[in-house]
């Protein structure tokens, strides 16, 4: 049974354990190890979200199709999770070399136009030297 939270469907622990096919205590263990976590209603019942399901993808792959034990799904998780905010890393200081670099470059002289490769020229930066 899907309920609705906060605007995000929401199932219960019997709608995902049958979808699954898993057992609903194989659920909970995976609570316990803190592969999955989902939130609770005010009744404190169980309430998996669609990136709850997501990651019980990801972990009944592991196990059922590759084997890997609980220990070893939960080292995956978390690189995936490091690795997940790496690139979220990576892509805000390309974002912001990308405007540094677009903030710095020349205007282009007019007569540079008549060439057939753009020429684009950056303003020095300046350093404040230190004595040291």
């Amino acid at each position: 049974m899907a309920t609705k939270k906060k605007g995000r469907a929401a199932y219960m622990i019997s709608a995902v354990a049958e979808q699954y096919q898993i057992h609903p205590q194989t659920l909970r263990l995976y609570e316990r190890e803190g592969l999955l976590r989902p939130s609770r209603s005010e009744g404190n019942t169980r309430l998996y979200t669609d990136e709850d399901l997501q990651r019980l993808d990801v972990i009944l792959h592991l196990t059922r199709d590759l084997g890997v034990n609980l220990s070893g799904v939960d080292i995956i998780l978390n690189m995936r999770e490091k690795m997940s905010a790496m690139q979220r890393q990576i892509e805000e200081f390309v974002s912001q070399l990308n405007s540094e670099l677009t903030r710095r470059v020349i205007p282009e002289d007019p007569r540079d136009q008549r060439s057939l490769i753009p020429v684009i020229q950056l303003k020095p930066v300046v350093r404040n030297r230190e004595k040291r």
